[in-house]
C-alpha cells in the first residue's frame, strides 16, 4: 500500500485493489478500510470514481481535489499509462468519508486489443459502486462526431443495461482545458450529445422509454488547463471540492442513497461485483444488496455470537448456573443477550432490513442456543432445591402432627408454585421456554416420594396395629390353649373377633387421614384380620409342637393329684385303673382342643375320632363301627378341617399317643406299687382269728400276771418302753418294705434308744435330789410350783432325745 501525508497530516492511504491482470486484490481493498476506519462509517460515506482518456489528467485532478496521492504522468518523460487497475484511496479533509477510485485510462495502446474489455469491466464496476462517476473530457472533443469521449460514454450507458440498480448516479462531466466558450454553451452541446448517444444505446424492452434522467444525475462542470493556468486550475478544483463536502444531503451530489452498501459491507460488495463482472453475468444490484447483507449479516452475527460466548459477565453466569442456583438468571441473561443484539442492530442498521431481521433472528436463536444448557442447569438446581424443600417441609408438618394427606397436598401445591415463581425468574424475555417437562418431572418425583413417605407411614402404622394385635392375642391364647379345655376354641374365638374388631376399628380411624381408596383400606384391614389370625395361628402350632409335653404334664397331673388338687395317696381305695382312664382322657381331650385350628364355628369330629381310635375299652371304642367305617385316624387331613387349619395330622396324632403311651406307663406301674406296698404295710397285724385263739389259749398266763403286780408293772414298762418306740420311729413306714426288713431297722435302732431313755430317768431322779436339799436350805424358794418342775423335767427330756422330737415332728 502507498500513502502520502496530506497537507493537514492526514493519510489517503492508496491503494491498488485491481491489478493490471484484472486480478482484485481482496487483502488490500480490506487493508485499505481498516486503515482508513470505513467499516465504522455506516451509510454515512459516499464512492467517487473518474473515467477518462489515457493521459487526461485524471490522478492530477483527484490528487488536487481530495488530497490523495495516485502516481500522476509525468509530461517530460512521454505521455504514457500511468494507472494501471484500479486505485482506491480516501478523500482527506472532506466529510463525508469520502472514497475515491482512480480507474485505469481508455484509448490506452498499452492494453491494445484488451482495452474495450477491461474497460466495460471497469466502466460497470464504477457504476455499480459509485455514487459519483466524473468523467474526464476534453473540451475540444466537444460537438465532434468522432470525439474520444463518445466510445466512454456509450460504453458507460450500455454497461448501465446491465444494472438493476434502484437509484441514480450522478454523472459528473469534467470539461478539461476550457476555452473561451462560455460554460452554458459547452454543457448544451455536450447535454445534446450525450442525449444522442443514449438514444443510439440498443436498450432492454423494460427500459426502451426510459429517459437519461431516469437513470442519471447529470451535472458540468469545467476546468482550465493545469499546465498553462495552474493558478485558475487549482482555484476552480477549490470551488469543485466544496461540492464534495456534504455529499450526501438530499442536496448534495450523492444524494439518492437507495441502494446504499453499509461501510461495513463495501469491501465484501465491491468484491463480490467485480467476481460477477469477471464472470460476465448480469449484475442485479439489488439483488447483490441482499446478498451483501447477507454475507455481512452473517459475519456480524458470527461475531457477536462470538463475543458473546467470551463475554465475562456471560462466563461468571453459566459458571454459577452449573454451581447452584442463580436469582434473577432470566433478568441477566437477558440482559446480556439484548446487548448483544443492540450491537447487531447497529452494525446492520443500513443492511437489507429484511436480511438483517432474518439474521438477527439468527443471531438470537442462536445465543439462547448456547444459553440453554446453563436454562437447563438451573432448572435441575431449581428442581433439587425445591424437591429437597417439599421433602423438608412435609417431613416437619408431618412430625407437627399435620394430617397426611392434607399436608402433603399443601406442602406439593407450594412446591410447584415456588417451581413456577423460580422458572419465570430464570427464562428470558426472547424466548418462552417450555418448563413443562422439568414441572412435569418435579411433580413426578413430588408424587413418588409422597407415595414413598406415605407407604412408609403406612408400613409403620400397619405394623404399630400389628404388634398391638399380637400383644393382645399372642398371651391370652396362649394361655387358653394351656388349659386344654373343651371350651378353649370358643374362648379363643371370642377373644380373636373382640380384639380384632376393636382394632380395626382404630386403624381405620387413623387411615381417615390418608384419604386411602377404600379398595386399598378394604385390603389393609383384611391384612390386618389376616395378621390377627397368623398370630392365633402361630401360637397354637407352637402348643401344638408341644403337644406331647403338654399330655405328659396333663396325665401326671391327673394321674398323681385328687378333685382337690391335693397330692394323691395311693391306698388300697383308689382306682388306679379308672384314674388311669381319666388321666389318658384328660390328654387325649388336651390333643383333641390341639389337633386343628378353630376360627370359625364349623363343627368337626376330630375329638370323637381320637375317642374312638385310642382309648383302648370302653363304649367309646365299641361305636367305631357305627360312626366310622374305616379308620379315621389312617388319614393325613381331618373330616371337615382345611389342610391349612390342620395342626396334627390324623396319623401325627396316632404317633404322638403310641409314644405318649409308652412315657407314661412308667408313673402307672409306679402307682400300682405304691398301692401294693400301702396295702401290705396295712396288714403288719395277725388275722383276728389268731388273735382270739391267742387269748384262749393264753388265758392261764393272763391270769398268772394278774395274780403277781411285779409282772403287771413288768409288762407295763415293756408297754412304755414299746411306745416310746413306736413315737421315736415310724414303725409303719420301715414295715412297708417287708417284716424283715422292718424288724432288722428297728433292732439296729433299738439299743440307742433305750439308752437315752435311762440316760432321761437318772437325770430326772437326780433332778429332785437337788431340787429338796436346796429347799431346805432357802425356805423362801420352797414355794416353787410343780408346773415349774414339770416344765423343766420336759425340757431335759428335750435336750436329752433331740431324735425323737425330729421323729415325732416328722410323723405330723
Amino acid at each position: 500500500m502507498a500513502a502520502t501525508a496530506a497537507a493537514d497530516g492526514s493519510e489517503c492511504h492508496a491503494a491498488q485493489v485491481v491489478g493490471a491482470d484484472g486480478e482484485m486484490d481482496g487483502a488490500a481493498m480490506e487493508r485499505f478500510a481498516a486503515a482508513a476506519g470505513l467499516a465504522s462509517r455506516g451509510l454515512s460515506y459516499a464512492v467517487v470514481s473518474i473515467f477518462g482518456p489515457q493521459g487526461s489528467g485524471k490522478s492530477t485532478l483527484l490528487n488536487r481535489l481530495f488530497g490523495t496521492s495516485f502516481t500522476e504522468m509525468d509530461a517530460l518523460k512521454g505521455r504514457n499509462q500511468t494507472t494501471k487497475g484500479m486505485w482506491v484511496a480516501k478523500a482527506v479533509g472532506i466529510e463525508p468519508f469520502t472514497v475515491v477510485m482512480d480507474l485505469e485510462g481508455t484509448d490506452g495502446r498499452e492494453r491494445g486489443e484488451d482495452d474495450t474489455a477491461f474497460e466495460k469491466q471497469s466502466a460497470l464496476f464504477a457504476l455499480a459502486v459509485s455514487d459519483i462517476v466524473m468523467i474526464n473530457l476534453w473540451c475540444h472533443d466537444i460537438g465532434r462526431e468522432q470525439a474520444a469521449n463518445r466510445p466512454l460514454l456509450k460504453t458507460i450507458f450500455e454497461v448501465l443495461m446491465c444494472l438493476f440498480s434502484p437509484r441514480k448516479t450522478t454523472l459528473l462531466l469534467v470539461i478539461r482545458d476550457k476555452t473561451k466558450t462560455p460554460v452554458e454553451y459547452l454543457a448544451q452541446a455536450l447535454t445534446e450529445d450525450i442525449q444522442k448517444i443514449w438514444d443510439s444505446v440498443p436498450k432492454p424492452e423494460v427500459f426502451k422509454e426510459a429517459s437519461l434522467s431516469d437513470f442519471f444525475n447529470v451535472d458540468v462542470t469545467a476546468l482550465s488547463s493545469y499546465e498553462e493556468k495552474e493558478e485558475l486550475f487549482k482555484e476552480q478544483v477549490g470551488k469543485l471540492r466544496h461540492r464534495f463536502i456534504n455529499s450526501i444531503a438530499p442536496s448534495g451530489l450523492a444524494a439518492d442513497r437507495r441502494g446504499v452498501i453499509p461501510a461495513s459491507a463495501f469491501c465484501i460488495s465491491a468484491m463480490q461485483i467485480w467476481k460477477v463482472i469477471q464472470e460476465n453475468k448480469d449484475l442485479n444490484l439489488p439483488a447483490h444488496k441482499v446478498m451483501v447483507a447477507t454475507v455481512r449479516c452473517e459475519e456480524i452475527a458470527d461475531e457477536r455470537l462470538r463475543c458473546f460466548m467470551s463475554d465475562e459477565g456471560w462466563l461468571e453466569l453459566e459458571a454459577a448456573a452449573k454451581s447452584g442456583p442463580v436469582k434473577g438468571f432470566g433478568t441477566k441473561l437477558s440482559a446480556i443477550v439484548d446487548f448483544y443484539l443492540s450491537e447487531y442492530d447497529m452494525e446492520t442498521m443500513y443492511f437489507d432490513e429484511s436480511v438483517g431481521t432474518v439474521k438477527r433472528q439468527q443471531l438470537e436463536s442462536d445465543i439462547l442456543h448456547h444459553a440453554y444448557p446453563a436454562f437447563e442447569t438451573v432448572m435441575k438446581h431449581l428442581h433439587c432445591t425445591v424437591l429437597d424443600k417439599f421433602k423438608s417441609d412435609l417431613e416437619q408438618s408431618l412430625r407437627s402432627g399435620g394430617r397426611f394427606a392434607a399436608t402433603a397436598r399443601y406442602c406439593a401445591q407450594s412446591s410447584l408454585v415456588e417451581f413456577e415463581v423460580g422458572w419465570r425468574d430464570a427464562v428470558v424475555k426472547h424466548v418462552d421456554w417450555d418448563g413443562t417437562s422439568i414441572r412435569n418431572k418435579l411433580q413426578q418425583h413430588v408424587e413418588v416420594h409422597t407415595e414413598s413417605v406415605r407407604s412408609a407411614k403406612l408400613d409403620e402404622l400397619k405394623a404399630t396395629y400389628e404388634k398391638k394385635l399380637s400383644d393382645a392375642l399372642s398371651g391370652p391364647v396362649q394361655s387358653i390353649l394351656e388349659t386344654g379345655e373343651r371350651n378353649s376354641w370358643a374362648s379363643i374365638r371370642r377373644l380373636y373377633r373382640r380384639e380384632t374388631e376393636n382394632a380395626i376399628l382404630r386403624f381405620l380411624n387413623s387411615l381417615s387421614e390418608y384419604e386411602l381408596d377404600q379398595t386399598v383400606s378394604a385390603q389393609m384391614v383384611l391384612e390386618l384380620r389376616e395378621h390377627a389370625r397368623c398370630t392365633v395361628e402361630k401360637k397354637a402350632r407352637e402348643e401344638a409342637g408341644n403337644v406331647l409335653m403338654r399330655m405328659k404334664e396333663r396325665f401326671s397331673t391327673v394321674l398323681s393329684r385328687d378333685k382337690e388338687s391335693m397330692p394323691r395317696t395311693w391306698t388300697a381305695n383308689e382306682d388306679i385303673r379308672a384314674i388311669t382312664r381319666e388321666a389318658r382322657l384328660a390328654a387325649l381331650r388336651f390333643m383333641s382342643v390341639m389337633a386343628a385350628l378353630r376360627l370359625d364355628d364349623k363343627q368337626d369330629k376330630i375329638d370323637r375320632a381320637l375317642m374312638i381310635s385310642l382309648l383302648d375299652g370302653g363304649p367309646l371304642s365299641q361305636n367305631r363301627s357305627m360312626e366310622f367305617t374305616s379308620d379315621p385316624l389312617a388319614s393325613s387331613t381331618w373330616q371337615e378341617v382345611s389342610p391349612k387349619d390342620t395342626l396334627i395330622t390324623p396319623v401325627q396324632c396316632k404317633s404322638i399317643w403310641r409314644q405318649f403311651k409308652a412315657e407314661t406307663e412308667y408313673p402307672v406301674a409306679q402307682a400300682i406299687s405304691m398301692q401294693e406296698a400301702h396295702r401290705r404295710s396295712s396288714n403288719w397285724l395277725p388275722p383276728a382269728w389268731t388273735i382270739l385263739l391267742l387269748a384262749i389259749l393264753g388265758f392261764n398266763e393272763l391270769m398268772f400276771l394278774l395274780r403277781n403286780p411285779v409282772y403287771i408293772l413288768g409288762l407295763f414298762l415293756a408297754f412304755v418302753l414299746s411306745y416310746v418306740v413306736w413315737l421315736q420311729y415310724d414303725i409303719t413306714a420301715y414295715f412297708r418294705h417287708g417284716t424283715v426288713s422292718g424288724l432288722l431297722t428297728i433292732s439296729s435302732s433299738l439299743l440307742p434308744t433305750i439308752m437315752e431313755i435311762v440316760t432321761a430317768i437318772v437325770n430326772m431322779s437326780h433332778n429332785k435330789k437337788h431340787s429338796s436339799h436346796m429347799s431346805r436350805q432357802a425356805g423362801p424358794h420352797h414355794a416353787q410350783s410343780f408346773s415349774n418342775q414339770t416344765c423343766k423335767h420336759a425340757q431335759v427330756h428335750y435336750h436329752a432325745s433331740p431324735d425323737s422330737a425330729s421323729s415325732s415332728s416328722s410323723v405330723d
